[in-house]
């Protein structure tokens, strides 16, 4: 099974590797290649590429072992990285759920290394993450994005996310 057999006929072509991680080709315009792999173990290469990449998405987030884990081991939340050249360069969480109105996806925590931005990781990414969301029978995928990260929201107006007219209010639970 893949994870996706097509997202653009011009772009991507999706195999099965032997390891059991599924796989996402992406070839970029400007000649280079990524690999978008649904995560199913945490390794160490894992974790030191989650310790690289969580500090350029947020200040506060601790980029700890325990915590990855959780996000691999969710039974709702599919963990996507990016590789270029064998190195993990981004990654990008969809977490699925059933509420009453039906199926529903969101899609959390994009992150692109610096060293590799403006390549089509970030939309590889965020289009594997959208056709997974559709194989699973979502009504629609959501996601945020703080207004400052204006060519983070230029890319998902490209990629046909609308902006919603909606609040979005927070609690903050003390752990």
């Amino acid at each position: 099974m893949f994870i996706a057999s097509s997202l653009s006929s011009k772009c991507y072509r999706a195999t099965w590797i032997q390891t059991g991680i599924k796989h996402l080709s992406y070839r970029v315009a400007v000649g280079t290649e990524a690999a978008i792999e649904q995560v199913t173990a945490v390794t160490d290469e894992l974790v030191k590429a989650y310790e690289r990449l969580l500090p350029q998405l947020s200040r506060t987030a601790d980029a700890d072992e325990k915590t990855l884990a959780r996000v691999v081991t969710s039974s709702a939340t599919t963990l996507l990285i990016a590789r270029q050249g064998g190195q993990v360069v981004g990654m990008c969480a969809l977490v699925t759920f059933c509420i009453p109105t039906g199926v529903r996806s969101w899609i959390e925590d994009v992150v692109v290394d610096e060293s590799a931005r403006g390549q089509g990781i970030g939309s590889a990414l965020v289009e594997a993450a959208v056709r997974l969301a559709r194989d699973a029978g979502a009504r629609s995928v959501d996601l945020t994005s703080r207004p400052e990260r204006a060519e983070a929201n230029l890319l998902y107006q490209r990629l046909g996310f609308d902006r919603r007219d909606t609040n979005v209010y927070r609690f903050q639970l003390d752990t």
